[in-house]
């Protein structure tokens, strides 16, 4: 495996960090907020639940009710444009097993290095689209969110764990400083923990 299939892997994980954050309770990284007319049953599904969640988040004594985001309606908030992905990213689909979320992804690798510097001769390696899939770590508790990449594969070949941190460190992390291989954030509107469970990640906020 080259080093230069480790970029379209790094704007994955950026779809992978932002879907753990949506689904771990930030609903709005970053979020369009266009509303649900003409879309998918699942995207409004997902918008009303976000909705109670801000609401909820607003009174003094937050319902402890658990809140349940599933699969389903997370792949129609990314697909559907309640979430800006990385652009070159697409077709994003993702699924939630216990304490791990699993991702999928075509990468188109020309939209991703347009307007990079040549600085770097690495960069001019670049091209092509492909088809990219990363397995995380993911949950929160004690109101703190954390996702930990596990592995990723390129047109079915992993990538070696040394390529992809070269590229998060150097092209990813500095464009989003709260993205790596690990990241860990505060979860807000009151979400005191994050449970991942099989097609759906459950929210209890106090």
């Amino acid at each position: 495996m080259k080093i230069r299939h480790a970029l379209p892997a790094a704007a994955l994980l950026l779809a992978i960090a932002a879907w753990g954050q949506v689904s771990l309770g930030v609903p709005f990284w970053p979020s369009f907020g266009q509303g649900g007319a003409g879309r998918s049953a699942d995207f409004r599904s997902m918008e009303q639940k976000i909705a109670f969640l801000n609401a909820n988040a607003k009174r003094t004594h937050p319902d402890p009710t658990p809140v349940s985001l599933t699969e389903a309606e997370a792949n129609a908030w990314f697909n559907e444009g309640g979430v800006k992905l990385p652009k070159g990213v697409s077709n994003v689909h993702l699924t939630a097993k216990p304490g791990e979320i699993d991702g999928a992804a075509q990468v188109n690798f020309d939209e991703i290095m347009q307007g990079r510097g040549s600085s770097n001769p690495l960069y001019g390696l670049f091209t092509g689209h492909h088809d990219v899939h990363a397995v995380s770590q993911a949950g929160g508790g004690n109101g703190v969110g954390a996702i930990r990449m596990q592995s990723v594969d390129l047109d079915g070949v992993q990538i070696p764990q040394w390529a992809l941190e070269w590229f998060v460190q150097h092209y990813l992390t500095p464009r989003y400083p709260n993205v790596g291989m690990t990241s860990t954030f505060k979860l807000p509107l009151r979400i005191d923990s994050a449970v991942v469970e099989t097609g759906k990640v459950i929210l209890v906020q106090r």
